[in-house]
């Protein structure tokens, strides 16, 4: 059984028991998150969301991603400006899909 659900405007398809990297949530390590925003179970498709479906999960870190670097350069000028940016994420570990 398999679903396809929408966090933070991204949509994922997950199985029970695959590991998923989300946006990061309000959440603390070892809580439980359920999310009803589901678009697909199976072979049932939503209008847009299936009515009664969610996906739960469970909160297994809160981290940062590696560190980009964002350079801006304006030519003939000698400008140079760098910044740094570390993305934070959440993983999850899919616990069950419910369908009623």
């Amino acid at each position: 059984m398999f679903a396809i659900f929408e966090v933070g405007s991204k949509q994922y398809k997950v199985q029970k028991g695959d590991v998923i990297y989300v946006e990061k949530q309000d959440k603390k390590v070892g809580e439980n998150i359920s999310f009803d925003k589901v678009l697909m179970v199976d072979s049932t498709i939503g209008k847009p969301y299936i009515k009664n479906a969610t996906v739960a999960c469970k909160v297994e870190k809160q981290g940062k991603q590696k560190k980009i670097l964002i350079i801006k350069h304006k030519r003939y000028t000698r400008s140079l400006k760098r910044q740094g940016h570390r993305q934070p994420y959440t993983k999850l570990v899919v616990t069950g899909i419910n369908l009623k």
